[in-house]
């Protein structure tokens, strides 16, 4: 579609025309879907951004302001320090979320507030010790820190 708007035409049948002699042309005739009804959306309310959350369903993507992905990173970051094979490792992942929710409470981004402070990475450290301990997989020596 390279070709301008003639003087004088107005744009509205410009376009129309264009539409028009490619639908003529077959151009319409391969696209995706050509032919099958629109996906019904009768059990919902109209949302205008719906092709938008389509897409980003369809494309895997998620967008969550920057203190609620946070909150899920800290939670994940929890269950795998629980499920860390050592020690020092479980000590690790807690430090390191720690310093991103430290450096989220003191610089505050837009949105819904953080709600959380840092780990205790003792505490977590000894939850660590007693889950070992009742599963047996960890050895009363502390070798495994």
């Amino acid at each position: 579609m390279t070709e301008r708007k003639p003087p004088g035409v107005s744009f509205e049948s410009w376009v129309d025309k264009q539409i028009r002699d490619a639908e003529q042309a077959g151009e319409f005739a391969q696209l995706p879907g050509a032919g099958k009804p629109l996906p019904s959306g009768a059990d919902t309310t109209y949302d205008e951004l719906w092709w938008i959350k389509q897409k980003m369903a369809r494309e895997g993507i998620s967008v969550l302001p920057p203190t609620l992905a946070l909150r899920k990173e800290a939670e994940d970051a929890l269950a795998a320090a629980y499920s860390a094979p050592s020690e020092r490792i479980a000590r690790k992942i807690v430090t390191e979320v720690n310093v991103k929710i430290r450096e989220m409470m003191f610089k505050p981004p837009p949105g819904p507030p953080l709600g959380m402070k840092p780990y205790d990475v003792e505490e977590v450290a000894r939850e660590w010790r007693e889950r070992r301990a009742v599963d047996g997989t960890a050895g009363s020596d502390g070798s495994d820190v």
